[in-house]
C-alpha cells in the first residue's frame, strides 16, 4: 500500500501495496518520509493536545466561558501559542478588584483578614476563592499590612527625631562635672591659650581651624583627631566657639586635657568684642526663626497625626523641627570674617567630623578668586549621598527660587569647608544670606525648611571651588551602607544626620571611626559611664 500526500498537503491518494513496510515508507511530494518522523510527530501531537488542555483548563479556572467548540478553542489558545497574550496572564478579573480603592478605615478591627502569608494560603486552600474573591482577599491583607508598616515607619521617625534632638544623659552628666570641676580646681580655669602663644591666633603663618560646638565630647573628638593625624601640630591653631552655658565645662576639658603642641583657644561668643556690640542680624533672625519654626506645621504631634502624607515626607517635616536649625553654633560662620579680622584664611569644622589625615595641604589648594572650597555633592560612587542638587534643598515651584536658581545645579556641603576671609570681604555673601533668611521666615519656610545649608547655597552661588571629595566623606549618619574600610581611607568622615556617633541610635559598625579619639579611661568619661559601644 501507497500513501501519497500533494504539497499543499489538500490530497491524500492511498494505493495497493505490498506490505506493512511500505505504509510506514511515505512519500510527500516525491521525498521519503521515515518511520522514525512519523514516530516523533505523534509524540510531538501528543504533548500539544496536553498543553491545550492545560490552557483550556485555566481558563475555566480564571471563569471565562468554556469553549464548545474546536474553533472557539483556536481562537483563545492560538494568540497564547504565540505569545501575543503572555501580559494577560492575571485575570482581568484581578485587575478590576485590585484596582479599586479601599477605605483603609473599615479595615480597622476586623478579625477576618489574614495576618500572614501563611494565613491567607491556608484559608485559600479551605475555603477554594475564585479569582474575584482572592482578589478581594488580597487586597484587603495588603492593604491592612500597608498601613501598619506605614504606623511602624513613622513611630521610628518620630523615635530617631526625639533622639536626636534629645541631650543624652551621659554628655549632661559630662557637662555638669566639668562645671563643677572648673568652679573647685584652679587648673581646670587655665586661660586657653596661655599668655605667651596669644600671638598665634592672628599668626597668618600658622594653620587656622575654627570649631563652633555646645557638644564637650564632639569638640573634643574633633580636636584630638586633628592634632593626632597632623604633621606639623606645633603650627595648628584650634579655635573652639562655644556659647554661654558650656563654656565653663568646654574650658575645664581642654584645661585639663591639652593637646600640646597645638595651640587651643577656648571662646564664648560673648567674648567677642563684634557680637557683643550693637544689633547682629543672625541673632535677630534666630529669634524669628524659633517662633515660626515652634509653630511650623503644627508641631509634631500635628505632624504625624497626618494620614495622607508619605513617611519620608513627615520625616522631613519633623526633621525641620530639630533645634539644631535654631543654634547659634550652626549659623556662626557666616560671621567668620568679623569673628577673626586678623585671619586670611582658615578652615571651619562642623562638631560631627572625624580628621584622619593632616589638613595642612588644604592652604595649597589653589581657590582660584573664590570664598569657599568645598566638596560638590551631586557626583560620585554613592548616588545616594553624592546626588544632590538645588532641588533636594530649594522650592523650586516657588517663583522667587524659580527665578533665580537653576534646579539641576550642584550642591555642595557644610561640614568642612576652607574660606578665604580676604575674598569673603570683598563680597556681600553675609548680608545676602541674612536677607534670604528674612525671605524665607516671611514666607512661613516656603522657600526651604531645613538648616543653614540652603541660605548658604544661595549666599555663596558662584563663589564656591570644588575641591577633592577626598576631604570630606558625607552620610555617615544617616545611611550605613558606607563600609568601614571605605570610610577608614577619607581624609574627613562626616556623620551628618540623626545617627550622630555619641548617640545610641549610631551605626555600631561605623562608630568605631568616631570612638577611637575617646580615652574612655578617663575619670571623667568613666564616671558618665560613656562607653565605646
Amino acid at each position: 500500500m501507497q500513501l501519497h500526500i500533494s504539497p499543499s498537503l489538500r490530497h491524500v491518494t492511498v494505493l495497493q501495496g505490498k506490505g506493512v513496510r511500505e505504509l510506514i515508507q511515505v512519500k510527500v511530494g516525491g521525498k521519503k518520509v521515515s518511520y522514525r518522523m512519523i514516530l516523533y510527530s505523534l509524540l510531538f501531537f501528543t504533548f500539544l493536545l496536553r498543553f491545550v488542555f492545560v490552557l483550556s483548563t485555566v481558563d475555566s479556572i480564571d471563569g471565562e466561558t468554556r469553549c464548545s467548540s474546536l474553533g472557539c478553542l483556536g481562537k483563545r489558545i492560538g494568540p497564547r501559542l504565540l505569545g501575543r497574550r503572555m501580559d494577560q496572564s492575571v485575570p482581568e478579573v484581578m485587575y478590576r478588584v485590585l484596582e479599586q480603592p479601599i477605605d483603609k478605615d473599615e479595615l480597622q478591627g476586623r478579625t477576618d483578614i489574614p495576618q500572614t502569608l501563611e494565613e491567607f494560603m491556608a484559608e485559600v486552600k479551605d475555603s477554594g476563592f475564585d479569582a474575584r474573591t482572592f482578589a478581594l482577599k488580597l487586597r484587603e491583607m495588603v492593604s491592612l499590612m500597608e498601613e501598619r508598616t506605614r504606623t511602624a515607619k513613622i513611630q521610628e521617625y518620630l523615635y530617631r527625631h526625639v533622639a536626636s534632638s534629645s541631650i543624652p544623659k551621659q554628655l549632661h552628666c559630662l557637662a555638669l562635672r566639668l562645671a563643677n570641676e572648673h568652679s573647685t580646681n584652679a587648673a581646670a580655669r587655665l586661660q586657653l591659650p596661655s599668655a605667651e602663644l596669644v600671638p598665634a591666633l592672628v599668626d597668618n603663618s600658622y594653620y587656622h581651624f575654627v570649631l563652633a560646638s555646645d557638644n564637650v565630647l564632639a569638640a573634643a573628638v574633633v580636636a584630638t583627631s586633628i592634632v593626632h593625624n597632623s604633621l606639623r601640630p606645633h603650627k595648628f591653631v584650634i579655635h573652639i566657639i562655644t556659647d554661654r552655658k558650656t563654656y565653663y565645662p568646654m574650658q575645664a576639658w581642654f584645661s585639663l586635657h591639652p593637646l600640646s603642641p597645638a595651640i587651643v583657644e577656648v571662646k564664648a561668643l560673648h567674648h567677642f568684642d563684634w557680637f557683643s556690640k550693637g544689633k547682629v542680624p543672625v541673632l535677630e533672625a534666630m529669634e524669628k526663626d524659633q517662633k515660626v519654626r515652634s509653630q511650623f506645621r503644627g508641631g509634631s504631634s500635628a505632624i504625624i497625626a497626618n494620614n495622607t502624607d508619605k513617611p519620608k515626607v513627615i520625616a522631613a517635616k519633623l526633621q525641620a523641627l530639630s533645634p539644631k536649625y535654631n543654634s547659634m553654633m550652626n549659623h556662626i560662620r557666616i560671621h567668620l570674617p568679623e569673628l577673626f579680622p586678623s585671619l586670611n584664611k582658615l578652615v571651619f569644622l562642623d562638631d560631627d567630623i572625624v580628621v584622619q589625615t593632616d589638613l595642612s595641604p588644604l592652604w595649597d589648594i589653589d581657590l582660584n578668586g573664590k570664598v569657599n572650597g568645598a566638596v560638590e555633592t551631586c557626583r560620585g560612587e554613592d548616588k545616594y549621598v553624592m546626588s544632590k542638587k538645588l532641588k533636594n534643598y530649594l522650592n523650586f515651584s516657588h517663583p522667587l527660587i524659580a527665578q533665580h536658581f537653576n534646579p539641576e545645579e550642584c550642591a555642595w556641603a557644610y561640614g568642612m569647608n576652607i574660606f578665604d576671609l580676604e575674598a569673603w570681604r570683598k563680597t556681600n555673601i553675609s548680608n545676602t544670606y541674612h536677607q534670604w533668611l528674612e525671605q524665607n521666615l516671611k514666607s512661613d519656610l516656603s522657600l526651604w525648611q531645613l538648616g543653614t545649608l540652603p541660605p548658604g547655597l544661595i549666599a555663596f552661588h558662584g563663589h564656591v571651588q570644588a575641591i577633592d571629595p577626598f576631604w570630606h566623606m558625607l552620610g555617615l549618619g544617616y545611611q550605613e551602607n558606607t563600609s568601614y574600610e571605605d570610610a577608614e581611607s577619607a581624609g574627613v568622615i562626616h556623620f551628618n544626620g540623626r545617627a550622630k556617633p555619641w548617640l545610641d541610635i549610631a551605626f555600631p559598625q561605623l562608630r568605631p571611626l568616631w570612638a577611637k579619639y575617646v580615652d574612655f579611661s578617663d575619670k571623667f568619661v568613666k564616671s558618665c559611664h560613656i562607653r565605646a559601644a
